[in-house]
């Protein structure tokens, strides 16, 4: 089997996690997931990085032994990544035995060498770096990623790693090896600083007790990042399991930010000539995630806990944002607004309702069965044959955010797919069973596509999402022609293409709301309300997002001006369409402030017993969910409005239609013996928005 060993950096347990050092753990997460899905033997390393001096001191402010410190932190780290659904098999520590052993190891082979010395170094440091400073590097003075601390000047006696000896052998590396480093512009600064020439480095501290003692020198400790570089080596055995060292190393991707990006791109690979051992095969430097356009920094205090983050709406809406919304390898701005307006634009009114309205349809119309009974959509089909390509080849270039927009594109064109076929008018026509039955296996194949594409960036939705439409969530392989099957399953995809071929009977295969356990209401309701439920949490249970609350929430229009669409007339039973009022009965601001409008998400739809006028809606209010009965079931089938947001009279008194009790009016315009229509939105604001 293909093997890939994918590391990120290792983190300074000085503090808890942040939102930045979460951007990077997740977006490692979706390469190991992907490298999973394409039937790789993965091996995803984490870890935490102990031999601070700033670990230390904190230990001591807080009374703790520092490896007791570092226990707790451990912890701390953990509970995060679980958290965000992290998927690492190995966690290291730098003070764990089998660290030292590998320090050790490629410290005697470098020193062997002849490649450590000692000497004296004077300059400055910075101490929440460890890093020392160049004065050319300095920004007034100060360290430029700790713009608020000023270096200190420190002379002592160190041992020094000749760098300088490897700069020309590093030039050839990247001439023969262009992909080593990526993205383009982390290779091209790289190169730039390697061609300036390189400066030996320090490799050790004196006077300190908190690190690994030099082998040859045991009153000196190992330098924290010559350190910190080598447990990814030692994470394989080095220094211990000589076979496992040999069946992992050298790893196929480091994944860091791109401040670090010189140590693992310049000084790292040059120990590893020194030492003789093989290079990585890739670096990859990402960017900085910035809030409200600001870097988040524990020392700026501009720092997200991404617990928080994710406890807003889930873990997986937080990783899709990370995602999608940040080009992998530039910088990235998450602000809490543009958070919860891509989780109402990508997952509540585009998948989350696409997966509701074919999952309901399915289990209305078909009972929940699905075989293909004619030639499919050759325009879908085509798209997922496109989609499939620019998936792969875009995850395998690491470009994530692009494999993330493919998925979507596939979800758009079924969403417009739906659209334009109306399955909830060919239901009406006996004549169109066989077509009605096709759109909907379709929208099925579709759906479980993207969700086998968006598995590696949002795995728990996912996995649920292909439960919906029949398709066991276990052992998913996505081969490398575009094909996907599960274990256990034969191949459900013909030979040279992506949709199955004509009368293909995939009836256990899309079995739609099949589950005995929960029926197409219930489906419908906890899918559209929310189709990515936080952990431990049943789908649909999570509350709305803080920023659709009222007091938040941004009006559609001025106060004072009317609605930009036609003045509408209320769609309950009994209300008669408007006409225009005369001067004379024109009401006053006052008494049109009276009356409150919000935004609502229809999240089901049904019609009620008995009445051929009447459908019983369930919306989603931002604060609340409310039930509203409506006049509109001769111009709506009650499909077509779920996912669809409307406009309704909040502060109306409850009353109560054919046995049912209305909390609230929707608005529809009624043009004389026509067909009310709703109103709606072109861009939908997030439900529990006032229109004024």
């Amino acid at each position: 089997m293909k093997r890939f060993f994918l590391t990120t950096a290792i983190d300074y347990v000085n503090s808890r996690p942040h939102l930045g050092t979460a951007y990077e753990k997740v977006c490692a997460d979706v390469i190991a997931r992907y490298k999973r899905l394409r039937g790789f033997d993965v091996r995803f390393l984490m870890g935490n990085d102990e031999h601070s001096q700033n670990v230390f001191k904190k230990a001591a402010e807080q009374g703790l032994d520092p490896l007791a410190y570092c226990d707790q932190m451990e912890q701390e780290f953990r509970r995060t990544w679980r958290r965000l659904d992290v998927s690492f098999d190995d966690f290291i520590r730098t003070t764990e035995p089998r660290h030292r052993a590998g320090v050790t190891d490629i410290t005697n082979r470098i020193h062997a060498a002849g490649d450590i010395y000692e000497g004296v170094y004077e300059g400055w440091y910075c101490v929440s770096c460890e890093e020392f400073k160049q004065e050319k590097d300095l920004v007034n003075g100060n360290c430029p990623l700790h713009p608020t601390l000023k270096p200190e000047w420190i002379k002592e006696k160190n041992y020094f790693f000749r760098l300088s000896k490897y700069q020309q052998p590093l030039l050839d590396h990247f001439a023969a090896h262009p992909e080593f480093l990526q993205p383009d512009a982390r290779r091209n600064e790289i190169l730039r600083l390697i061609e300036g020439g390189l400066v030996d480095i320090s490799v050790s501290r004196a006077g300190q007790s908190w690190g690994i003692p030099l082998p040859f020198d045991p009153g000196s400790v190992v330098y924290v990042w010559f350190d910190a570089l080598i447990n990814y080596a030692s994470a394989v055995g080095l220094g211990g399991d000589q076979a496992e060292f040999e069946r992992w190393w050298p790893a196929d991707l480091h994944v860091v930010g791109k401040d670090i990006t010189r140590f693992h791109a310049v000084i790292w690979p040059a120990m590893l000539m020194s030492a003789k051992l093989p290079l990585p095969r890739h670096v990859f430097g990402h960017g900085f995630m910035t809030m409200n356009g600001q870097r988040m920094s524990k020392t700026l205090g501009t720092i997200i806990d991404p617990i928080v983050a994710a406890d807003r709406l889930g873990h997986d809406p937080l990783r899709l944002y990370l995602v999608k919304e940040v080009s992998f390898g530039g910088d990235g701005d998450f602000s809490w607004e543009r958070y919860d307006e891509r989780y109402n634009v990508d997952l509540a009114n585009n998948l989350g309702n696409l997966v509701s309205r074919v999952t309901s349809m399915a289990g209305r119309y078909r009972q929940g069965r699905l075989t293909s009974t004619a030639a499919g959509s050759d325009r879908l089909a085509r798209l997922a044959d496109t989609v499939c390509a620019d998936y792969a080849r875009t995850m395998d270039a690491f470009a994530l955010h692009e494999g993330a927009a493919a998925a979507y594109r596939l979800i758009d064109a079924t969403n417009e797919y739906i659209a334009s076929t109306a399955p909830w008018t060919l239901a009406k026509d006996p004549a169109s069973a066989d077509r009605l039955t096709q759109v909907l296996f379709d929208a099925a194949e579709a759906i479980r596509l993207a969700a086998v594409l968006l598995e590696p960036i949002m795995p728990t939705s996912s996995r649920e999402i292909l439960r919906r439409v029949g398709a066991s969530p276990d052992a998913l392989l996505f081969e490398r022609d575009g094909r996907w099957r599960t274990d256990g399953e034969r191949v459900l995809l013909q030979e040279g293409s992506l949709w199955p071929r004509v009368g293909a009977d995939h009836r256990a295969a899309n079995r739609v709301g099949a589950d005995p356990r929960v029926g197409p209401t219930k489906e419908l309701t906890t899918v559209s309300d929310n189709p990515l439920p936080p952990d431990g949490a049943s789908p649909g249970a999570h509350p709305a997002p803080a920023a659709a609350a009222p007091s938040t929430a941004p009006s559609t229009s001025a106060p004072g001006t009317a609605p930009s669409t036609p003045a509408p007339s209320t769609s309950a039973p009994g209300g008669a369409p408007s006409t225009p009022a005369l001067a004379a009965e024109r009401i006053s601001i006052d008494d049109f402030m009276k009356v409150e409008l919000r935004v609502a998400k229809v999240l089901t739809a049904e019609r009620v017993p008995k009445s051929n006028r009447l459908l019983k809606l369930s919306v989603d209010v931002g604060t609340e969910q409310r039930t509203l009965v409506a006049g509109i079931a001769e111009a709506y089938e009650p499909e077509a409005l779920v996912g669809k947001t409307v406009v309704i009279v909040f502060n109306l008194k409850p009353a109560k239609l054919m046995g049912v009790e209305s909390n609230g009016m929707v608005l529809a315009a009624s043009p004389d013996g026509g067909k009310p229509t709703v109103v709606s939105f072109e861009t939908p604001p997030p439900p529990g928005t006032r229109v004024r």
